[in-house]
């Protein structure tokens, strides 16, 4: 295994984050992460960062489901409390929200995911490939 050649010194963590919640490429912020809805590019089509490195798996799907559900349970909660709505349309808006909210904020959770990992060079993201 190589060592980095700038020391193996961590990258800024929150600029990357921010990046990848934009869905852009952690190390220039200009070149698009994403090749389609959840697909990592292999490279970076402006600075030619290797991206391929990236292991996010099922990180990005757990924290959508833990952020979905902890805003959505206590909005049910208190709009059935304080209006009483029908069930079925209680039903009907909150899954229309949880799954727009859910389409929303997947692509951007592996952006940062993936950006962290190019952060923190995690799985081959600090080798030197000189």
């Amino acid at each position: 295994m190589t060592t980095p050649t700038d020391g193996g010194q961590d990258r800024p963590v929150r600029p990357a984050m921010f990046r990848g919640w934009r869905r852009k490429c952690p190390n220039c912020g200009s070149g698009p992460l994403l090749s389609g809805y959840l697909k990592v590019r292999d490279t970076c089509a402006v600075c030619d960062e290797p991206l391929h490195h990236h292991r996010a798996d099922d990180g990005p799907a757990y924290l959508t489901i833990l952020f979905v559900g902890h805003l959505m349970a206590p909005l049910i909660l208190i709009a059935f409390v304080k209006y009483r709505p029908e069930p079925i349309v209680l039903a009907t808006i909150f899954t229309v929200g949880c799954v727009a909210l859910s389409l929303y904020l997947l692509p951007r959770l592996k952006g940062v995911i993936v950006a962290i990992q190019w952060a923190k060079r995690m799985h081959g993201f600090g080798e030197d490939t000189a």
